[in-house]
């Protein structure tokens, strides 16, 4: 099935376009734009590991090596849509609006890291695998019966393929013809597991063939291909021609968590073929005369500026309510759980 599902691509691993015809499509603002973003959340990326390590911050989840998929993927979309992200994702979410100040929140477990802008739809970031691509199928059902143009983007590992909720959001997409994207970000392991040992299939692009529904597979550290063929997907959406499931290929870099040691289930010399998707942009940008080290001097200031002030505002945010614990759950608590809230409020006197 593989040779049916061709890897896309738009350069080679060293910048150079595999069809000069790609140039004309390719302006020098959004190749700029592809850059500053993926430099902005490697870079966030790399801080909140730090943070991580002395205290600061709870348990993370990097991303470093997938910056090409999830920001490719995440400028191809308009204000107006929705993303459906998983735990990994942050570097989605920066690039489509949400700050970093509420991002360093939710790893640090607090519950305002949880809400979206106000000019934004951003769904709290899926814990439990696939849950959220049902959630996505709605979504983009509820804006395909109020009539607007507005689509769902669910982004999910390979590892969430071999969740009950996978099929049942795929399915319900296809049935329904919804707006929607479920973009996949196989980087090669659901946790400790490789691809290969928690499914037989040779691609994960091909199981839309059961659903009826446009699969595609794209090198997911090709930050143009990753931009262009989600562009495809949200235009073919957009037009009422149903939901898309993309398979972009990619290498996670690093641990599952900052609670994972990778080297009990991999060759440290794994992923060393993997070019750097950052890098590849980079040569890229060199080799078409995009580059500029003024301007990267400027861009890299502008980040380290960025992360400095949301670490600041993260660290300074009030200290956070027990109440929290309970709130926020049901719509009307249940008597049990309100007697529990006010038992312990009145043991810390702050009823």
């Amino acid at each position: 099935m593989k040779h049916n599902y061709p890897l896309k691509r738009i350069m080679d691993d060293e910048g150079t376009l595999l069809d000069e015809q790609f140039k004309e499509q390719i302006e020098e603002s959004l190749v700029k734009e592809l850059y500053f973003h993926m430099l902005r959340i490697r870079t966030f990326d790399r801080k909140a590991i730090n943070l991580q390590r002395q205290g600061r911050l709870g348990t993370y989840a990097p991303f470093e090596g997938q910056e090409a998929a999830q920001v490719g993927s995440a400028l191809a979309l308009t204000e107006d849509d929705w993303v459906f992200p998983t735990y990994r994702d942050h570097g989605a979410t920066l690039t489509f609006g949400k700050s970093m100040a509420k991002t360093f929140l939710y790893w640090n477990g607090r519950i305002e890291g949880c809400l979206s802008p106000k000019n934004r739809n951003i769904f709290p970031p899926a814990v439990p695998i696939a849950t959220q691509l049902p959630h996505a199928a709605g979504a983009a059902w509820a804006e395909k019966r109020k009539g607007t143009k507005n689509i769902a983007i669910a982004y999910f590992g390979d590892g969430a393929t071999s969740e009950g909720d996978f099929h049942e959001g795929l399915n319900f997409a296809s049935v329904f013809k919804v707006p929607a994207i479920f973009f996949n970000q196989n980087n090669g392991f659901a946790i400790s597991v490789p691809t290969e040992k928690q499914m037989n299939s040779e691609t994960i692009a091909q199981k839309a063939v059961a659903y009826g529904m446009a699969g595609v597979r794209v090198d997911g550290n090709d930050s143009l291909a990753v931009y262009f063929e989600t562009l495809k997907a949200v235009e073919k959406a957009r037009a009422g021609d149903g939901p898309t499931l993309i398979e972009a290929v990619t290498w996670r870099k690093g641990a599952h968590t900052t609670a994972d040691d990778p080297s009990k289930y991999r060759d440290a010399t794994m992923g060393d073929h993997v070019v750097d998707p950052l890098l590849r942009l980079e040569l890229f940008m060199k080799n078409y005369g995009y580059w500029n080290e003024e301007w990267l001097q400027a861009t890299t200031e502008e980040i380290s500026n960025e992360i400095d002030v949301a670490i600041e505002e993260m660290e300074s945010f009030p200290a956070p309510k027990v109440e929290d614990v309970f709130n926020h759950v049901f719509a009307e608590m249940p008597a049990q759980l309100t007697e529990q809230k006010d038992a312990y409020l009145a043991y810390l006197g702050r009823q």
